[in-house]
């Protein structure tokens, strides 16, 4: 059994804005309350988190998280790794360091945005991340062993992964055949759908849900929500069959 949680479905431009009178942020619909992309995939007793944006710390409160096992990175875009400076309360809580599995070149990042954390002799109280290199090949977390999905984000490299019958791929907008091949036979596809209309970087709608019907997944939720893409409860109803619209805090089990 898996349990699959959505921490946050949203953008940068999918979070509430100071100053903003659009729809969405005037919406009593907890669903259009979207935090920051990222996911959480439990089972066979091992926890992993699915990026660490700014958002990081309030949805492990959110959620009641109290310890977690690794965190995985999709990329090394601001709003999907600065949130790691607090891995420091699981450091202090659990008394470990936080594994952080990503490619080299978000490890790079990484060691950059938090360089005192890697110092010879770190600020007292700094977060304590041991990096853990994502290659070609599948790796083990615990009891669950992760598929890396590679793809693009216009120009730039980005992972997505897959834990056994769910795959969760982020920020993505071109994906080639044989990464594709690594997607069949899913219970359950998490794909971002950035707005109804093309974008340089993401997926639009019709482009996941197109995806999606390629990869044939028994069911597929859309997540990376912006502002444009419009109300919970206009959109979902005109998906395809076995396709949603992800919400921040929806939790899913797969046998």
């Amino acid at each position: 059994m898996l349990r699959l949680t959505f921490l946050g479905t949203g953008t940068s431009q999918g979070v509430p804005m100071i100053g903003c009178d659009c729809e969405v942020c005037r919406s009593a619909d907890l669903r259009d309350h979207r935090l920051r992309s990222a996911a959480m995939i439990e089972g066979e007793g091992t926890r992993v988190v699915i990026d660490a944006g700014p958002d990081f710390r309030y949805q492990m409160l959110r959620a009641g998280v109290k310890d977690i096992d690794a965190i995985l990175l999709t990329h090394q875009h601001t709003d999907h790794m600065i949130g790691l400076d607090d891995v420091r309360a699981f450091n202090y809580f659990c008394s470990k360091s936080i594994e952080v599995y990503a490619t080299e070149a978000v490890q790079g990042a990484v060691r950059r945005v938090f360089d005192y954390a890697f110092a010879e002799k770190p600020y007292p109280g700094a977060p304590q991340i041991s990096l853990r290199t994502v290659g070609e090949e599948p790796f083990v977390v615990g009891g669950l062993e992760i598929i890396p999905i590679r793809g693009k984000h216009f120009t730039l490299p980005i992972t997505g992964y897959r834990i056994r019958g769910v795959a969760y791929l982020t920020d993505f907008n071109h994906i080639e055949d044989n990464e594709l091949a690594k997607l069949q036979g899913l219970d359950v596809l998490v794909i971002n759908a950035l707005r109804h209309t093309r974008h340089i970087s993401h997926f639009s709608l019709p482009e996941a849900i197109e995806l999606a019907q390629q990869v044939g997944a028994k069911a597929t939720y859309f997540t990376h929500i912006s502002h444009q893409l419009g109300l919970h409860a206009q959109q979902e109803p005109l998906l395809p069959e076995g396709m949603h619209l992800a919400y921040d805090t929806l939790t899913i089990e797969i046998p």
